[in-house]
């Protein structure tokens, strides 16, 4: 059974079906892409990386503000893209995880730099989109980023 939303647009019923759903999904899958890449990858070298997380970490509060902020904007999209249970609540423990540990002055301030408990929350929400709904249109599947449109003659 196919859920099926409608909303009134100047008097007529506009039924925005399953593509409604697939566009929210699209729509919090680059949603997740920036913030993954805003909180744990601004620098990447190889498999490691540091973002704001890491380095808003070393600022009491500030680190823990932006921590709840950017997860909490996660998890609001995870629902608006109808994400199973079972992915929010990864989703949440990473993001737990990684939240408290900015509860401890030094050693937590390095652990929160170390993990990238945002990138893997927003990489659970990806793989969960990608399965119901596949990539965005823009997004090639082999190398996982944006297409470059090639453009012809005039």
């Amino acid at each position: 059974m196919t859920e099926r939303t409608a909303q009134t647009v100047e008097g007529y019923v506009v039924d925005e079906g399953h593509s409604s759903h697939r566009h929210k999904a699209h729509q919090a899958w680059r949603h997740a892409e920036t913030i993954k890449r805003l909180s744990d990858r601004l620098i990447g070298i190889g498999p490691f990386g540091i973002g704001l997380d890491g380095v808003l970490a070393w600022v009491p509060g500030v680190g823990l503000a932006y921590g709840l902020g950017a997860g909490g904007v996660l998890l609001y999209h995870a629902m608006q893209a109808g994400a199973s249970g079972a992915t929010l609540a990864r989703m949440a423990a990473y993001l737990a995880a990684d939240n408290l540990s900015d509860t401890v002055p030094v050693l937590g301030w390095a652990v929160d730099t170390l993990f990238p408990g945002h990138l893997m929350a927003a990489k659970a929400l990806q793989k969960d989109i990608e399965s119901r709904h596949g990539l965005p249109d823009e997004i090639d599947a082999k190398t996982r980023k944006k297409r470059k449109v090639k453009q012809g003659r005039r």
